[in-house]
């Protein structure tokens, strides 16, 4: 995982994420975009620079790509909602949110993984024990089912292709939402919500017979 922090936790601190945005944010600007007042907005981008996450030059704060999630997997091993930590990310820290929790369980971890002829992208890749997890992260808002098919069934061609392309692989399709309230399947494919990845990685191996595998021929 990324290397502790010891931050005092302030409860504005999830709505604080939207304002982490790379360049610099100014205490007023800050407070602007999440609704947070303006004494308590300083307090936050202290802590922030204090834990050596971001920088302050005069009146403004300066972030870097990756300090979002710093302070979102901080946050969640606080003890705050990964749900609601989720949804103040966008897509590509969603993305190093789920790379991460495998990483923290010992996978090998690769993210946006290209694939040729055809070209495709793999968002998530972890290999553990001789079996790769390939996972595509959905930071959806909304679902649907037929969404979900869709998303579905484009992983398990991307799985099929990689699984071409790597002798002796063995390999299952996963998707990560957003949101969900429980572990799904569709075609024997999991579909996870990101609050529960973290368990159903802990529980992947003893349940891997109930889940679409592919493998070379």
């Amino acid at each position: 995982m990324i290397q502790e922090i010891h931050m005092k936790i302030h409860p504005g601190m999830i709505n604080g994420l939207q304002g982490i945005i790379q360049g610099g944010v100014s205490v007023e600007d800050f407070s602007a975009v999440t609704k947070i007042t303006e004494s308590e907005s300083e307090i936050i981008l202290d802590e922030f620079v204090k834990n050596n996450i971001g920088t302050k030059q005069e009146n403004y704060y300066y972030f870097e790509d990756g300090d979002k999630l710093k302070i979102a997997i901080s946050l969640i091993e606080k003890g705050f909602p990964i749900d609601e930590i989720s949804i103040a990310l966008d897509w590509r820290d969603f993305e190093g949110l789920t790379a991460e929790i495998l990483t923290s369980k010992n996978f090998a971890v690769m993210k946006n993984m290209m694939l040729t002829k055809p070209r495709m992208e793999i968002d998530v890749v972890g290999i553990r024990l001789g079996i790769a997890m390939l996972i595509d992260c959905k930071h959806w808002k909304r679902y649907s089912r037929s969404s979900l098919t869709s998303a579905v069934s484009k992983q398990i061609e991307r799985t099929k292709q990689y699984v071409a392309k790597t002798p002796g692989a063995i390999s299952v399709p996963v998707i990560v939402t957003l949101y969900n309230d429980k572990i799904d399947f569709i075609d024997n494919v999991p579909i996870v919500p990101i609050f529960q990845f973290s368990s159903f990685v802990d529980e992947f191996y003893g349940n891997i017979e109930q889940m679409k595998t592919i493998e070379t021929d």
